[in-house]
């Protein structure tokens, strides 16, 4: 009897399975066209996985090891069950392969069943809550009904009876992970993750790669939606990245405005993009909600979209409320902790830009600001002659002098604060110390356009990065260094796309290489206990965690590592445009990262971002002194030159 069902069974399952992908496919791509490796992705693919999704995976050794019993049981056993059960081929090796594949998949449902037991807070609910089940019956029941196959029981065991109860416990397994994985549930992520995985939108992110710069906009093609209004304005691979989502949390976990309750859980937001693109509302979502000022939450259900309606409406309900969108922080935390490699920072970007350049909906201080960038050239809206005030007793080198210099030392909108003034001070005496051919661009020098991008101001940043591009193709220089991470950032990874196209360095990086060098005679820290503070920019969106505590070992400085830090550093709030859109939440989020800073004990904190120390050093109360890392090895500097032998100047490139 079992010999009849079970092939009915698997291929019916099967053959919906397939219908429910092609169903699916042509819901992703009713999105905007992407250009993607079709079959060299798909081809990439295994390795994706079992790579470069499985480092993210392994930082929780328990997930880790859970994912791979599971995942790679499951699909050993869906294979060999379809060879053996489906198609008939009773070789008692393939049934002792498929005993072995059921055994394991079975083994880490325990493990799965275990951790569902009590969830962390994190994770999702509702339905999920059923996969441990799903997969423990699908393991269990192929195993007891492939022993007759392996010759362990004999042929027709336990009679019609029998039969029938496994044939209820197959229809249930294969109901959830074969119809289930492409029509709608808990396994839907395993299809759409591995094709996400394929046709990522940011496909050099594997392989070791890093991918973290904003894409451009087409501004002069007409048929290219100023940003996303609509699910359908999305890319089409933007779409099947968010149906990938399994879930987890890890997002939630990680992002500063969800703990610091301001209204933003980046997994309901990616949720919400699923439900905006299938239609309905968000009633079934089953974790946890924005957070509301009240702390009951934002209330489930109230919310509701389609793939043709606007995301975000500003006279009333849609699917995400704008303040959604301005509460990031765009620290990527939610990105670098995601298992599926989902990029949630280029969604909320692409949505605030429909806000900004359509609507001209920036909270706050944002339009404001935005009008300074465009008149004056910087946020603040100072005069522009006065970018260079900080430095007028030091009579620094011009690129309009120079015309060729080794490093073009990027000052930054910085200068217009008197506080970040100390450090471009700092950092230009360790330059003159360390006998550098430097020079700065003095009052040619515009915004980076950062903060306007950021914001959702593409036009802006256009029009600034082009006109920065057309400076420096003036000069000729080595490389281009900068105490800012944000401009550091853009000019290094974002300016390509417009022709400019440059070696940048930040100015933590330039000084482990002078040190390395020699070239700076320095002694060692007299003051406390410090700590380090990663910069989000720095860090997450360029990967440089070891310069700066390089920088601080050589002056001697131990550093007390706070419980988050490198990766997983806490965003000191300053990033994205927080300061300026400035929604309310339940706590500050410089606050909060004061809290990890005191943990430690530590008298004072190391920096390398002007926005985080302005951001920490406005923390009430008493705290560590903040320092940048340019200010405490100026403080080490020894009036001796240093015995480093004769520098072999780089050629100058263009």
């Amino acid at each position: 009897m079992l010999s009849t069902i079970l092939p009915i069974l698997l291929f019916t399952a099967l053959g919906l399975a397939v219908l429910g992908a092609g169903k699916r496919f042509l819901m992703w791509r009713r999105g905007r066209p992407a250009q993607v490796d079709w079959v060299g992705g798909l081809l990439a693919m295994p390795r994706r996985y079992m790579v470069d999704l499985h480092h993210v995976v392994a930082r929780d050794k328990y997930i880790a090891n859970t994912h791979v019993a599971t995942a790679g049981g499951f699909v050993l056993a869906a294979v060999l069950a379809l060879l053996v059960h489906g198609f008939g081929l009773h070789n008692r090796i393939l049934g002792f392969a498929l005993l072995a594949a059921c055994g394991l998949m079975f083994g880490g449902a325990l493990f799965v069943a275990k951790r569902r037991l009590d969830p962390p807070s994190r994770l999702s609910k509702g339905p999920w809550m059923r996969l441990p089940k799903s997969l423990l019956l699908f393991s269990l029941s192929f195993f007891i009904a492939t022993l007759p196959v392996a010759g362990i029981l004999p042929e027709g065991f336990g009679g019609w009876f029998f039969a029938l109860l496994l044939s209820v416990g197959v229809a249930w397994g294969v109901s959830e992970l074969f119809f289930g994985m492409t029509w709608g549930g808990p396994m839907k992520h395993a299809f759409a993750g591995a094709l996400h995985l394929a046709w990522h939108r940011r496909s050099e992110r594997f392989n070791g790669g890093r991918s973290t710069g904003l894409k451009a906009l087409n501004l002069n093609d007409p048929s290219v939606p100023l940003g996303v209004e609509k699910p359908t304005d999305f890319t089409w691979n933007q779409l099947l990245g968010f149906d990938a989502c399994v879930q987890c949390g890890k997002c939630e976990a990680a992002c500063p405005a969800f703990a610091a309750g301001q209204p933003l859980n980046p997994k309901k937001l990616i949720q919400d993009m699923v439900v905006g693109l299938a239609g309905g509302t968000d009633a079934n979502f089953a974790g946890s909600p924005y957070p509301s000022l009240d702390g009951r939450g934002k209330p489930i259900g109230e919310h509701a979209g389609g793939p043709h309606l606007p995301i975000v409406n500003l006279n009333g309900k849609a699917l995400v409320d704008a303040d959604t969108l301005w509460s990031c922080t765009t620290c990527r935390a939610c990105v670098e902790e995601c298992p599926m490699m989902i990029e949630h920072v280029d969604a909320i970007v692409d949505m605030r830009r429909h806000l900004t350049l359509e609507k001209g909906a920036t909270p706050n201080k944002g339009a404001q600001v935005l009008e300074n960038l465009i008149a004056t050239d910087n946020p603040g809206g100072f005069n522009p002659g006065g970018r260079l005030n900080w430095a007028a007793d030091l009579n620094l080198p011009l690129m309009s002098e120079q015309k060729i210099v080794d490093v073009l030392f990027w000052v930054g909108d910085g200068a217009f604060d008197m506080r970040n003034q100390r450090t471009l001070r700092a950092f230009v005496k360790l330059l003159r110390a360390a006998k550098v051919d430097f020079a700065v661009l003095g009052l040619e020098e515009r915004d980076s356009g950062d903060l306007a991008r950021r914001l959702g101001d593409e036009a802006t940043f256009q029009l600034l990065a082009v006109r920065n591009i057309a400076t420096l193709a003036k000069y000729r220089f080595n490389k281009i260094v900068s105490c800012d991470p944000h401009s550091f950032h853009v000019l290094k990874n974002e300016y390509g796309e417009l022709g400019g196209h440059y070696q940048v360095q930040h100015h933590s990086t330039y000084l482990d290489e002078l040190i390395s060098a020699r070239r700076l005679n320095l002694g060692t820290h007299k003051g406390g206990s410090v700590t380090y503070h990663d910069p989000c920019y720095l860090g997450r969106y360029n990967g440089e965690y070891e310069a700066p505590r390089a920088v601080l070992k050589a002056i001697g400085i131990e550093v007390k590592e706070m419980a988050r830090s490198g990766f997983r550093s806490r965003c000191c709030g300053g990033g994205g445009g927080a300061p300026i859109t400035d929604i309310p939440g339940k706590q500050r989020i410089p606050d909060m990262r004061m809290l990890d800073i005191k943990e430690t004990g530590a008298e004072l904190v190391a920096v390398g971002c002007p926005q985080c120390t302005a951001m920490l050093e406005g923390v009430v109360g008493p705290r560590p002194e903040v320092k940048d890392i340019a200010e405490l090895v100026v403080e080490a500097l020894l009036d001796t030159p240093a015995a480093a032998s004769p520098r072999k100047d780089l050629e100058v490139s263009a």
